[in-house]
């Protein structure tokens, strides 16, 4: 693309947003999504001497800074929890001039040289941009499920686990979440009841033996939750079992959700190529399919979403993003 091809688009772009062409900021890299990978990104891109700012609507670390305990990121010999862990890759990433601004962003135009954000606090213009925006847990799906969150209903073992000390909770999930929940559970509940829809873990083996050992941990094969009892906070579950239709209520001080991840791509997915479950489809390369936009962390498809995953694709994003600026900006 010429200069001037480039330059024309920005005046369109000027001209419909009714911004003079002085206004207008534009940034080599915009970041949606302060967790891992979008901070990893910014680090990388700042450290290149490019224009970088990274929108973040919550906290830096997004739902990593929820995780009280990281013991699987390299050089924490001791661990880290989630929120400090954040907190660190933010100022990595300022110390070498990257912006951050805690901001919601409303709506964004991916087409063309100039990308367009618009956000709580006004438009952003950038030549590039990485999605970094993540995956949250996938709800149940039960009635009065949302209500009873924070009322027994919970998302995250290590963030909760803590509240229900000595007492009885129940995991719904038979993956590598569940699993490592009913784990970290095990050593602070009484009893933990593992209920899946299968009658075997679909979680790697790894978990099978540790878990099958537990002493406080029980399993319900073949089991649905089809209702939530509660008064002001949970007292129990209603579950119904696959095979044989049967019913049953089963008492419990709380319900721990573990049945996969949703992800953030919703002011995305009419114009990013995204997978039959909604994550934007990049390879390892990051690369969407609109020139200058990269998907990073959780958001995309990818075998493995771990924290040093995620920063591996923020570190492989920008790689790709200074040839693509190279190639189409003219920069050095």
């Amino acid at each position: 693309m010429s200069i001037l091809n480039m330059n024309t688009e920005m005046y369109e772009t000027c001209i419909q947003e009714k911004v003079s062409a002085s206004e207008l900021h534009l940034y080599d890299m915009i970041v949606i999504g302060g967790g891992p990978g979008g901070y990893t990104a910014a680090l990388y891109a700042a450290r290149a001497d490019l224009d970088t700012i990274v929108l973040e609507k919550l906290s830096a670390g997004g739902q990593m800074a929820l995780t009280g305990q990281i013991d699987n990121y390299p050089g924490f010999e001791d661990g880290i929890d989630g929120y400090s862990l954040g907190e660190k890759m933010k100022k990595g990433a300022e110390r070498f001039g990257a912006r951050s601004l805690l901001t919601e962003v409303i709506s964004l135009s991916l087409s063309g040289a100039v990308k367009t954000i618009e956000t709580s606090d006004g438009t952003l213009y950038g030549k590039t941009i990485v999605v970094a925006t993540g995956a949250s847990p996938r709800e149940l799906g039960v009635e009065g499920e949302k209500e009873l969150a924070g009322k027994g209903v919970s998302y995250c073992a290590a963030c909760d686990g803590m509240f229900y000390k000595g007492k009885t909770v129940v995991i719904v999930g038979g993956g590598n979440s569940a699993a490592a929940d009913a784990l970290i559970l095990s050593r602070i509940c009484k009893k933990v009841i593992l209920i899946h829809r299968r009658d075997t873990l679909r979680a790697t083996k790894i978990y099978h033996e540790p878990l099958f050992q537990a002493k406080n941990v029980e399993f319900c094969w073949n089991s649905v939750v089809t209702g939530l009892l509660a008064d002001d906070k949970i007292t129990g579950v209603r579950l119904q079992n696959r095979k044989t239709g049967e019913e049953s209520e089963l008492a419990c001080d709380g319900v721990f959700i573990s049945v996969g991840r949703k992800p953030a791509t919703e002011s995305v997915k009419e114009q990013l190529s995204l997978d039959p479950s909604g994550y934007i489809i990049a390879d390892e390369s990051t690369r969407t399919n609109i020139p200058g936009v990269f998907a990073v962390g959780d958001v995309r498809t990818k075998a493995l979403r771990q924290v040093v995953t995620a920063v591996a694709d923020g570190a492989v994003a920008v790689h790709y993003a200074e040839e693509y600026l190279a190639k189409n900006f003219h920069l050095p």
